[in-house]
């Protein structure tokens, strides 16, 4: 045995296994894991599959996979629990919230042990990263449900939340979605991974243990088609999911016109950029929290590593010594560094991205250190001699392995960091201030950390850009997502009142001496529609005119447009602000021009009333310009959170026929005011409006690009937006048929899309304005930045 002294000269490590009798007996007790429904464990009903420890292959349990006749039983238990938990005060739900937070505290060893065994990540994350975490949340989310009725005072709980969570954080993920729901006066249905189901077991007994009320919390165990059922459940009013970006689009089109509010944690492929002012040391040390902490199945894992030329060389150095001592090895040993992975299945599918990765020529390096005979156990590395179009630097691989790039200068950085389809997060290692607060906000990431990785906190915003979901768990916007605008629901908006018609019309009514033609308005001209095509506009008395009728060019080069128009959001919102001003200021010495308009339609019963609302609104949006702030979050010590409000950049927004004027500036207004880029589909059945507006635009200061009108076919053209790739996020005000349509075809890009299909007041400012419509115009960049010691 060796002496203390011969230790301190070696520096070996001996083990030091965490002991499991307490939750080996508790699995003997519960050899088949059930579900959790309306506050009992019924038997299931279904087929049992196995669950595995990945680490030594052994069997620990039975989980059960849900059928549709569980699904309905749950989601039927939390639709009857929720008028009483909805009604009661945001006291009594804190209380519950801070019971289950004490239960947890309480048992943290315990959990940690049975979250290893389950899922294979290393018992000191399990212990001292993630127990805590859930804790906060509860806690965190307490003190939401305190202070409901005065922080969202004009809100309300949705109703039945179904939430499927991942298999790579079961119980923290578990808590970012029930924490918020519960706080809000949502009852759930969730569904657990099937490859870790123990701890959502635990965690339902500790639901009865603190008395929660039956069916406020329903657990569904089982698999992918169990998953579809809640999904799919017409009594599912918000789906949260957490998982793969593919499995992501699925939902959004299974979702696709059910009214379901929707929110989505997808994929990353995230970049660490090392500048050669950066501390290599720490930024080393960072890595090794990026991409090789919980075994690399981080949805926001810096997996791709960018270094600058000039240090390049000595930080790879750097890193290979640092390599060569990760331990990796029983996560229950708490000298390990690296766990195992979470099944032989996703372990394959890592072997298999290896080899396509040296296919391609790239170079592994590896971790010298020796797997275990048993168990689903990956060696540790990096590639060498990646380019940004190889399979591994695209595709998330999802294991303890990052690829490797070099750059030059700040801008290419951006470039190489911007170049994927996902944008969850990044890590930005510099000594100069000026410059990372730069590039984190050129970055396109949800979460941007400053000299630090992996930082996680219940009061910081978390969630992606582009095809890492849309969405946000955490603090306030995470509540945001569990709530809803107290608002009286209209009724169905029909389809358009105008058929299409392009050929001639006899009957015309009266027209001025020299014919008008109306045309479209893209990058600051006007421009006749590519199909050469006008139809004819029907007004109170007859035929009014005629209106260019736009096709998939006309939109693509709208979007091209407003893509050029970038510089938009980079001026000052104090500027935006004068614009708009002098938009109403130019629209006002137009008002008997645009009130004959807009009365010749007879889509407006009182055209006076709805040029002075414009105008008010034009006010409202310019005053709300340098108004509508992020904010500085209270999280972990000796850092500043900062939670910012980001354009989207080009928006899309699709009108409705009621309202012509007032709705098209209600919509188009707070994505301006927000410094967004806009193409707009004007009112399809009353498009003469907007010929009027452009006019007024080209006259207001407003930059070539930044507005861009189409009129024609109002669901063609939505569809043609929804999917167009540029088109950064979707406002749908139709029909609908048109809703679901919309919500299905923007499933290819994953863009954020607001779909109503029922009236509204556009007059009434309750209606018509609000917060609720800058917050859809913005998606919040959570950045983390060191302050003091």
């Amino acid at each position: 045995m060796p002496t203390i002294q011969d230790i301190m000269q070696t520096m070996e490590y001996g083990p030091a296994p965490e002991g499991t009798a307490e939750v080996t007996a508790w699995l003997a007790a519960h050899p088949v894991i059930p579900h959790y429904i309306n506050g009992k464990f019924p038997k299931p009903e279904g087929p049992l599959a196995e669950v595995l420890n990945p680490a030594t292959d052994a069997v620990l349990a039975q989980v059960a996979l849900g059928t549709e006749a569980e699904v309905e039983a749950a989601t039927r238990a939390a639709r009857a629990a929720f008028p009483k938990w909805s009604a009661l005060p945001g006291h009594a739900r804190a209380q519950y919230l801070y019971a289950l937070a004490r239960h947890i505290q309480k048992r943290e060893r315990f959990l940690s042990v049975l979250e290893t065994m389950d899922n294979g990540k290393t018992i000191r994350e399990s212990r001292d990263i993630d127990l805590p975490l859930v804790a906060r949340h509860f806690y965190h989310h307490a003190g939401w449900a305190e202070l409901l009725e005065t922080e969202f005072p004009a809100h309300q709980p949705l109703g039945v939340c179904g939430q499927i969570i991942p298999w790579n954080f079961p119980l923290l993920m578990l808590a970012w979605k029930l924490a918020p729901a519960l706080a809000a006066g949502n009852t759930v249905v969730l569904k657990p991974a099937d490859l870790t189901p123990l701890s959502a077991f635990a965690f339902a007994q500790i639901c009865v243990e603190v008395g929660l009320p039956p069916g406020v919390v329903n657990i569904v165990q089982g698999d992918g088609a169990t998953g579809a059922r809640i999904a799919g459940h017409p009594q599912i009013d918000k789906l949260a999911f957490t998982g793969s970006t593919e499995v992501g689009r699925i939902l959004r089109r299974q979702t696709a016109g059910s009214g379901k509010k929707l929110s989505l944690e997808l994929g990353g492929k995230s970049p660490f950029i090392v500048f050669e002012d950066a501390d290599l040391d720490a930024a080393v040390e960072g890595v090794v929290d990026a991409i090789w902490f919980n075994q690399g199945e981080v949805c926001c894992a810096g997996s791709r590593i960018l270094v600058q030329e000039g240090v390049a060389p000595r930080f790879f150095a750097k890193l290979t010594a640092r390599m060569q001592t990760l331990r990796v090895g029983d996560p229950l040993d708490k000298t390990m560094d690296v766990g195992a992975i979470v099944s032989r299945k996703q372990l394959a599918r890592i072997d298999a991205l290896l080899q396509q990765g040296v296919a391609e020529g790239a170079t592994f390096h590896r971790a010298p250190a020796a797997l275990p005979a048993q168990g689903a156990f990956c060696t540790p590395g990096f590639f060498t001699g990646t380019a940004p179009a190889h399979t591994v630097s695209q595709t998330e691989i999802f294991g303890p392995v990052a690829t490797t790039l070099t750059f030059r200068t700040p801008d290419e950085a951006v470039t190489l960091a911007n170049d994927s389809r996902y944008g969850l997060s990044a890590s930005i290692w510099s000594e100069n201030v000026t410059r990372v607060i730069d590039i984190a906000a050129k970055v396109k990431a949800g979460v941007v950390w400053i000299n630090a990785t992996n930082l996680f906190d219940a009061g910081a915003p978390f969630g992606g850009f582009r095809e890492s979901g849309f969405g946000r768990e955490g603090g306030r916007a995470g509540m945001l997502e569990y709530l809803a605008p107290k608002a009286r629901p209209g009724k169905p908006r029909p389809a358009p009142a105008l058929p299409l018609t392009v050929a001639p019309c006899p009957d015309a009514a009266t027209r001025p001496a020299i014919d008008i033609t109306a045309k479209l308005y893209i990058g600051g001209k006007q421009a006749r529609a590519d199909s050469g095509q006008s139809y004819t506009v029907l007004g109170r008395a007859g035929a009014i005119g005629q209106a260019a009728l736009a096709n998939r060019k006309d939109a693509r080069n709208a979007v091209e447009a407003a893509a050029k128009a970038s510089g938009w959001g980079g001026i000052t919102a104090h500027n935006r602000a004068q614009v708009l001003y002098f938009l109403a200021e130019n629209l006002a010495q137009r008002r008997d021009e645009v009130t004959a308009a807009l009365a010749a339609t007879g889509a407006s019963p009182k055209p006076e009333a709805e040029l002075d609302a414009s105008l008010r609104r034009i006010f409202w949006y310019a005053a709300q310009a340098d108004k509508f702030d992020g904010a500085v979050t209270a999280t972990k010590s000796n850092h500043v959170t900062l939670t910012v409000n980001e354009p989207f950049g080009t928006l899309a927004v699709i009108c409705p026929d009621e309202a012509p004027l007032l709705s098209l500036l209600s919509l188009i207004l707070p994505a301006l005011a927000m410094g967004n880029r806009v193409v707009a589909v004007a009112a399809q059945s009353h498009p003469l409006i907007a010929a009027k507006l452009y006019q007024v635009l080209e006259t207001s200061d407003l930059p070539a690009g930044v507005v861009n009108l189409l009129t024609g076919e109002r669901d063609a053209l939505a569809k043609t937006l929804a999917e167009h790739d540029d088109v950064a996020a979707l406002w749908y005000h139709g029909s609908p048929d048109g809703v679901a349509l919309v919500e299905s075809s923007s499933a290819g890009n994953l863009k954020p899309v607001w779909a109503e299909g029922t009236l509204r007041d556009w007059l009434d400012p309750a209606q018509g304005q609000g917060a609720d419509f800058l917050r859809r115009a913005t998606q919040i960049k959570t950045i983390w930045l060191p302050y003091g010691a």
